[in-house]
């Protein structure tokens, strides 16, 4: 039988023993026994749960650091059942001081290096920076009492850290994250578009915020913050000119830049006008300088919101106060729905106090509204305090402004999915659009004529400046081409107005094709101006050439006087392979209409197919038409900067928010996933 002993060290007497016995007694004494097994074995058992340790084995110690464990973790059932109970016991995690867990160590303690402690001190900085970055706490954090108080809890070794120190630190981290997104920049075959946001601050300063989007070589599309300018003036005509001249150095584009997106914010002409000539230089073989979209797809659809609400807007507050009346007042709801249960209404909608900054959540209050209209025109006479009333013709009209609002909503959601779609998706929506507004102008109802006006003569305006980009856009998904385009048109103009609208589709995309082609031509040996001394089947060729020089001026390379037949074979063999290519890929019958289809999967199986179409399609599939983030695309608020983040210097904003954007995608090799387009027509 072992012989239970309380609070006493083992019996053996040997030097070593008494050695150990003379150091200072552990804590956990107090929650166990020590039992002898027999002379070469000693155990220690928990007084609480009776469970058996391991203490002395010969001449060997087990010590005390898992019988530690065992308590101040609520390793211990028993222990662990009492602290649920509320019976807290003595020893815990902040007992077992750093001297006692000194003291209680029998074995070796090995010194820490000055490279280590290097290395934990550099390790928390960068954790610490990253921190800050994603969760866009204030640099200042590291100063905060509390903070330090709390990280300080779980490691008594963690340094201060100094204001400037984690300012750098930051940095730091954003220019290894620029570097690597600047190799895959870089390693990308196709062109960059680029899109353009304005944020206001309270110094009547502006901030320019310049997000690239491309699809790399394995047909994936990323969408990358490319940097943040600071514009002292923003109304200003050439204020922005110097910020994205060095953005478009910094990042390597200016043979790589394709089409810019704008922020309605730009609506000074002669700061597109600059935007248009600085495409056409950096840009002048591809439609010379067409590809500029000059407002933002997400802030055309909140301007239309605000427009009809705005046309409503007395009967909308109505509305609020009564929606607020019946959520917020104690009791209100239970009558409310009490009533809808007695009247039968089958409305399976909840009244939701909207947030009048996001104008999807008013639509969803509206919507609510209308379907509880009977409870609410009854309310009064169940609740005497109710005395807010709208009448039937309200009613009617709140129910044609949600008719169109949800074209609005439906339009925009296709922005709110995980990953930015490719442009060939936005056609649809905006040419429905196009075409509900329109009929809305001929409707023989005045307040829907009144209402839908205003709506579609601004819309129109974003139709004609964008409406080719969109079109070549779906022509290059393999399930529609020109086809649908086609339909559309004739659907919105008619068959006999359509045609112009077609032509000029149809025209764009042969344009941009040709462009294409002559990229890939390998270079003459000779330049000239002017179509004399060549045959018709010249003529193709020499204006794709585009070139511009003097009159009459020609440029030998060589002396070889057969380099003009050269130039001259070139064109005819270019012009004859040119054609069925593009051809070919129209001619072909459409894909089979599917709800998801991957249009970059299609085009990365069919690139050695159509070797030149593949590269017009990878760089019109990623022209960004928004230049907001999923979060915002409801946003009626100005984008403002807030006044932290103005108070810090313009290279810190900018490596704090690209950094954020950075890491929220990963690197680039954690990339988005491959757009899939996701529809029912």
């Amino acid at each position: 039988m072992a012989n239970p002993t309380n609070n006493a060290e083992p019996p053996n007497a040997d030097a070593e023993m008494n050695s150990k016995r003379r150091r200072k007694k552990s804590i956990v004494w107090e929650h166990f026994t020590i039992e002898t097994i027999n002379a070469e074995c000693t155990k220690a058992r928990c007084m609480q749960c009776k469970k058996v340790f391991s203490y002395i084995t010969g001449s060997k110690l087990a010590g005390t650091s898992h019988l530690k464990r065992h308590i101040a973790l609520g390793i211990c059932p028993v222990g662990r059942t009492n602290q649920q109970n509320g019976q807290l016991l003595s020893l815990t995690p902040l007992t077992l001081t750093e001297s006692q867990e000194v003291n209680d160590l029998p074995r070796k303690r090995h010194k820490t290096t000055s490279n280590s402690i290097s290395f934990y001190h550099n390790r928390c900085r960068h954790d610490i920076a990253k921190m800050i970055i994603m969760h866009e706490y204030p640099l200042t954090i590291v100063e905060c009492p509390a903070f330090l108080n709390s990280v300080r809890a779980l490691q008594p070794q963690f340094p201060k850290i100094p204001l400037d120190g984690i300012e750098k630190e930051c940095v730091e981290l954003y220019k290894r994250e620029k570097e690597t997104l600047l190799n895959l920049v870089n390693s990308v075959n196709g062109r960059v578009n680029l899109s353009l946001d304005m944020w206001s601050t309270d110094q009547s300063v502006g901030y320019a915020f310049i997000t690239g989007q491309f699809i790399d070589d394995d047909w994936k599309l990323h969408r990358r913050i490319l940097g943040i300018v600071l514009l002292p003036f923003p109304e200003s005509e050439s204020a922005f000119n110097h910020g994205i001249l060095s953005c478009i150095s910094d990042w390597n584009l200016e043979n790589k830049l394709f089409a810019i997106t704008l922020d309605e914010s730009f609506a000074n002409k002669e700061v597109r006008k600059n935007m248009k000539r600085l495409l056409s230089e950096k840009n002048p073989l591809i439609l010379n300088g067409k590809l500029l979209i000059g407002s933002c797809y997400a802030r055309v659809l909140c301007q239309l919101a605000q427009d009809s609400l705005g046309a409503l807007s007395e009967t909308v507050k109505k509305v609020r106060k009564s929606v607020k009346y019946v959520v917020l007042l104690e009791g209100t709801q239970e009558t409310f729905n009490g009533l809808k249960l007695k009247l039968q209404v089958p409305s399976t909608k909840s009244l939701v106090l909207d947030d009048q900054n996001q104008w999807n959540t008013t639509y969803h209050m509206l919507i609510a509204a209308c379907e509880l209209k009977e409870v609410f025109s009854c309310l009064d006479a169940y609740d005497p305090n109710y005395q807010i009333t709208l009448t039937m013709n309200e009613w009617k009209e709140l129910e044609i402004l949600c008719t169109f609002l949800k074209l609005l909503i439906d339009a925009a959601n296709i922005l709110t999915g995980p990953t930015y779609p490719t442009s060939n998706a936005f056609f649809h929506e905006v040419w429905k659009l196009q075409l509900e507004l329109k009929n809305g102008t001929m409707s023989d109802d005045l307040f829907v004529r009144s209402l839908i006006t205003p709506m579609y003569e601004r819309f129109n305006r974003y139709w004609k400046d964008s409406f080719l980009v969109f079109s070549i856009a779906v022509v290059m998904d393999p399930r529609f081409k020109m086809k649908l385009v086609e339909f559309s048109f004739s659907r919105i103009y008619g068959e006999y107005a359509a045609a112009d609208w077609i032509k000029t589709v149809n025209d764009g995309v042969y344009e941009l094709f040709l462009d294409y082609v002559v990229q890939m031509l390998p270079p003459p040996t000779f330049v000239v101006n002017g179509n004399e001394g060549f045959e018709e089947e010249t003529r193709l060729h020499c204006e794709i050439l585009k070139t511009e020089v003097d009159e009459n001026e020609i440029f030998l390379s060589t002396s070889d006087e057969l380099s003009d037949f050269e130039v001259y074979i070139s064109g005819i063999t270019s012009h004859g392979n040119m054609k069925p290519e593009l051809d070919q890929y129209l001619e072909e019958s459409v894909l089979p209409r599917m709800q998801e289809f991957d249009v970059l999967g299609w085009w990365k199986l069919n690139r050695k197919k159509y070797p030149t179409l593949s590269k017009m399609a990878s760089d019109i599939l990623c022209i960004p038409v928004s230049t907001v983030g999923k979060e915002s695309v409801f946003d009626m608020r100005c984008r403002k900067m807030d006044r932290y983040r103005s108070s810090l210097r313009p290279s810190t904003v900018e490596a704090l928010i690209c950094a954020k954007d950075w890491l929220k995608y990963g690197s680039p090799e954690y990339s988005s996933p491959r757009s899939v387009v996701k529809m029912e027509l």
